[in-house]
C-alpha cells in the first residue's frame, strides 16, 4: 500500500463533497443548535446542575462528540456501501493502479475527515452559545480524527458484511442510537445501573464524550487514560476492514 494512492482517493472524496458542503455545514449546524435549544435550554429550565455545571454547559461538548461519530458512521457504512455496491464507484477506482488497500485507507480517512470537519463546526457553535471555558477545546481537534478513524473502522466492518443496505437499520438502531443515549452525553452514566455503567466504559463514545468533556473545561490529565483508549481500540480494529473489504470485493 502507497499513502499517495490511498490520498488519491481521499482526493476524489473530497472533490465531490466540495460540491455538497454548503448545505451539509448548514444541516450540521442546525441540528446540534436544536439539541442545545431543546435540551440544554428546556431541559436546562428543570435540570439546573450536573455535577456543578449548568445542564447547558454539561451537553454541549457531548454533542461535539456524537456529531463527530455520527459523521464517520454514516459515511463508512451508507456512504462506502453506496460507492460499491450502487454507484460502482470501488470498481472505477480499482481499474486504476489503486488497489483494495489503498481504497480502504482512503475510505477509513476520509471518514476521520469528515468526523474532524463536523466536530469542528460543534466546537464553534458551542463557542459561539459561551459554553467552551478553555483554549485547550482546540486539542479536541486532532483526537476527533482519532475517533473518527475508530468509528470508520466500525462503520466499513460492517458495510463490508451486510447483504444489502436495509441491513444498517440494525447497526444505527442497536449500535449507534444506544452510544448516543447511553455514553454520558445527557446525563452522567454513573446514574446507570452499574452493569450498565461498566458496560459503557467498553463502547467509544462514551471516552470521546469524557475527552470533549475534559478539555472544554481546560482539564487534560484527567483523560489521558481515555485518549490511550481510544488510541490503542483503533490500532486493534485497524486489520479488519481490509480483511473484510477483501472478503466482499474478492469473489
Amino acid at each position: 500500500m502507497k499513502i499517495k494512492r490511498a490520498l488519491r482517493v481521499w482526493q476524489r472524496h473530497l472533490k465531490v463533497y466540495t460540491k455538497l458542503y454548503k448545505s451539509s455545514i448548514a444541516l450540521n449546524f442546525v441540528e446540534p443548535v436544536m439539541y442545545l435549544a431543546a435540551l440544554g435550554l428546556g431541559l436546562g429550565a428543570f435540570v439546573k446542575e450536573i455535577d456543578g455545571v449548568p445542564y447547558i454547559n454539561f451537553i454541549g461538548p457531548g454533542i461535539i462528540a456524537s456529531s463527530a461519530m455520527f459523521a464517520a458512521a454514516y459515511e463508512c457504512s451508507y456512504g462506502t456501501f453506496v460507492r460499491m455496491t450502487f454507484q460502482k464507484t470501488f470498481d472505477a477506482i480499482l481499474a486504476t493502479p489503486v488497489n483494495i488497500d489503498d481504497l480502504v485507507t482512503g475510505e477509513l480517512i476520509w471518514g476521520a475527515t469528515k468526523s474532524m470537519l463536523y466536530g469542528t463546526v460543534i466546537i464553534i457553535v458551542i463557542s459561539l452559545f459561551g459554553l467552551v471555558k478553555s483554549p485547550l477545546v482546540v486539542l479536541i481537534i486532532p483526537l476527533l480524527f482519532v475517533s473518527g478513524l475508530l468509528f470508520s473502522e466500525i462503520s466499513m466492518m460492517f458495510a463490508a458484511i451486510v447483504p444489502g443496505i436495509d441491513s444498517f437499520n440494525y447497526f444505527f438502531t442497536l449500535f449507534i442510537t444506544p452510544l448516543f443515549l447511553f455514553s454520558g452525553i445527557f446525563f452522567p452514566v454513573t446514574t446507570l445501573p452499574a452493569l450498565v455503567a461498566k458496560v459503557a466504559w467498553f463502547t467509544p463514545l462514551y471516552h470521546v464524550v469524557n475527552i470533549c468533556r475534559a478539555l472544554a473545561s481546560g482539564l487534560v490529565i484527567q483523560v489521558l487514560g481515555d485518549i490511550a483508549w481510544l488510541v490503542v481500540v483503533t490500532a486493534f480494529l485497524a486489520p479488519y476492514p481490509f480483511r473484510l473489504m477483501k472478503k466482499r470485493l474478492i469473489k
